[in-house]
């Protein structure tokens, strides 16, 4: 997905001199390409994530649509009060940039883990948050922000996620895509969770559970209707994400549900459990926590079906 971004970044600053990257010390062998092709649009702010905030704020308050690139955590948590103050409350065109999204950065440790920032940026007045699923996603995200008014949140992952789409997407922001169909159960997907969801759909299918997949790029604003839709047409809505499930996609989808009177589906939610860990290792051995999804679909579906 960092490739994605960066290319499609580049395409558009090329005719857009207003385009402004800053990082953080990092991006290394990704950022390379943008550097040497507009070194004048280009800035490493050093280890300094809360300064990049004010500067970023500062360009746009010149003018500029800005792009801030580090890890999760660090732009999210560190940079929350120059996000709230500096940049949302004058609704300026920054788009934060995360790579890292979930347990990407699994070896580093809980303060590496980018788990609540969807909660955390979906919190704040105006901010859009974008979570894309692949690397055509990523592409078509970035260039929709390049136009796009007000602060926004993009968080990208860096587990080399393939790329799901074959062919040329509907991309907009706020509205999600279906990737599968099915009458069953509808697997709701954000961010790199997305090829996990289609492998949970294939495998379903073999049993019998037809599978509709939606890639809920665009957690805010959420696409509503696509939602409202899912609890109408199958049994079961479960949303699946690499984030805490006490504040991310899991939560916005929640208060849809919440505002449906009559009868609907059943509604679960897949993702990291609200509860402090300290738990270490690879990317695969870190989603254990989240357990599996497939046996979260075959524990809810006969109650779904019969009304439960």
């Amino acid at each position: 997905m960092r490739t994605a971004f960066i290319e499609g970044l580049l395409e558009a600053a090329k005719d857009r001199p207003d385009i402004v990257l800053l990082t953080a010390d990092l991006g290394f062998s990704v950022l390379e390409k943008f550097h040497d092709a507009l070194p004048a649009q280009y800035l490493n702010v050093g280890v300094a994530e809360q300064n990049m905030m004010g500067m970023a704020a500062g360009l746009a308050d010149l003018g500029r649509t800005v792009f801030t690139y580090s890890i999760a955590n660090f732009p999210t948590m560190r940079c929350l009060e120059q996000v709230r103050n500096d940049i949302c409350y004058h609704g300026y065109p920054v788009r934060v940039v995360s790579v890292g999204g979930g347990l990407t950065y699994a070896s580093q440790g809980y303060t590496h883990h980018g788990v609540e920032d969807i909660g955390v940026m979906r919190a704040l007045p105006g901010m859009t948050v974008i979570a894309p699923g692949d690397p055509a996603e990523a592409a078509a995200a970035t260039k929709a922000l390049c136009d796009m008014p007000g602060p926004a949140y993009l968080r990208l992952g860096k587990a080399g996620e393939p790329k799901v789409h074959a062919g040329p997407i509907d991309f907009a922001i706020g509205r999600a895509l279906r990737v599968r169909d099915g009458a069953d159960v509808t697997l709701v997907s954000t961010g790199g969770m997305l090829v996990y969801a289609l492998e949970t759909a294939e495998r379903l299918a073999k049993e019998g559970i037809g599978a509709r997949v939606l890639s809920m790029h665009t957690v805010k604003p959420l696409d509503e209707a696509a939602i409202v839709a899912a609890l109408a047409e199958t049994a079961l809505v479960v949303t699946v994400e690499e984030h805490n499930v006490g504040s991310g996609l899991g939560a916005a989808v929640a208060q849809v549900v919440a505002g449906i009177d009559g009868p609907r589906a059943a509604f679960r939610r897949y993702g990291l459990p609200d509860e402090r860990y300290s738990r270490v290792g690879g990317h695969a051995y870190m989603r254990e926590m989240m357990g599996d999804l497939r046996a979260l679909v075959h524990a809810a579906l006969p109650r779904a079906r019969r009304g439960g």
